[in-house]
């Protein structure tokens, strides 16, 4: 076996993928460290990679909040329904369009398509979902993102490689298409139906726009809709507070145990990221599998 050389290149390669690593990595280890320390003594700052003054009073305060745990079961819905439903109908249709017998084959690929690269804009989108009577519900959140043309594309092209003699076979035992579809198409699909899955679980996740303009009920709002207004408090708090210090020379007095809207706004994007962050391993062997298989056809 021959010797790898080590270069030089490859010296300054490993620093930077090293340093490039830490760079992202280092933002979640900002957002734990101060969601774990004392929120008034956050304000003073310097905080890097270790709590100065360790508590969980910021999470005891996000955990008690009902509103938190109303926002995580929306978001915790929409996830799992929307993401079963859009993989299911995806899938079914890509498994037709892969089929050359399908009659206006070359006609539903366009139909679907055209709608991806025109986008008739914000209001007569908000007048379809008015008219769908899908405003302030929670089906506004799964009905509008059950279809994607790109996962569509990627399924399709996958099962074009799966050998047509394997349903031929099926066919002949006396599986019907549906039979065929659910026990030889389905389980071999299984790394290309965790990538599609994963993409559209994270964008379920991380959607905080529908709530935010599509939802009006604060009994409806997913946790991103809901950190997103956290965001926005905190950000008119801390802008009153230095309006206070300049004018009067006062700060205004907060009435938390040791927590303020900056450090429950940490705690509550640790609650929110670490669900993907569990996940995401148990997926990420069959992502880049799956892109690849469902992108390139050999």
């Amino acid at each position: 076996m021959a010797k790898r050389q080590f270069s030089i290149f490859n010296f300054f390669n490993y620093i930077f993928l090293t340093l490039f690593g830490l760079s992202m990595i280092y933002p979640f280890i900002y957002i734990l460290v101060y969601s774990l320390n004392d929120g008034k003594d956050s304000m003073m700052g310097a905080l890097y990679f270790f709590p100065r003054k360790f508590t969980f009073e910021n999470y005891v305060e996000v955990f008690e909040n009902a509103r938190i745990w109303q926002a995580y079961k929306i978001t915790l819905l929409r996830t799992l329904i929307g993401t079963l439903a859009h993989v299911l109908l995806c899938t079914l249709m890509a498994y037709a369009l892969s089929k050359k017998s399908l009659p206006g084959r070359t006609f539903f690929t366009y139909y679907i398509f055209l709608p991806t690269i025109f986008s008739a804009g914000f209001i007569p989108y908000f007048i379809t979902l008015q008219k769908l009577h899908l405003i302030n519900t929670f089906w506004v959140y799964v009905i509008p993102m059950l279809f994607s043309f790109m996962h569509i594309v990627i399924l399709r092209t996958f099962l074009q490689g799966i050998p047509e003699e394997l349903e031929e076979s099926a066919r002949i035992d006396g599986y019907g298409d549906l039979q065929i579809f659910i026990k030889i198409i389905l389980p071999l699909s299984g790394p290309v139906l965790a990538t599609i899955s994963l993409f559209i679980g994270v964008s379920h996740w991380n959607d905080w726009f529908t709530g935010t303009y599509y939802v009006s009920d604060k009994d409806m709002i997913p946790v991103q809709t809901l950190l997103q207004e956290l965001l926005s408090e905190a950000e008119a708090l801390s802008s009153s507070m230095q309006r206070a210090a300049e004018q009067g020379g006062q700060t205004v007095n907060m009435n938390m145990a040791g927590a303020t809207p900056e450090s429950l706004r940490m705690a509550l994007l640790v609650i929110t990221v670490f669900p993907i962050l569990c996940i995401y391993p148990f997926l990420q062997r069959y992502f880049v599998k799956g892109v690849m298989i469902g992108s390139v056809k050999g």
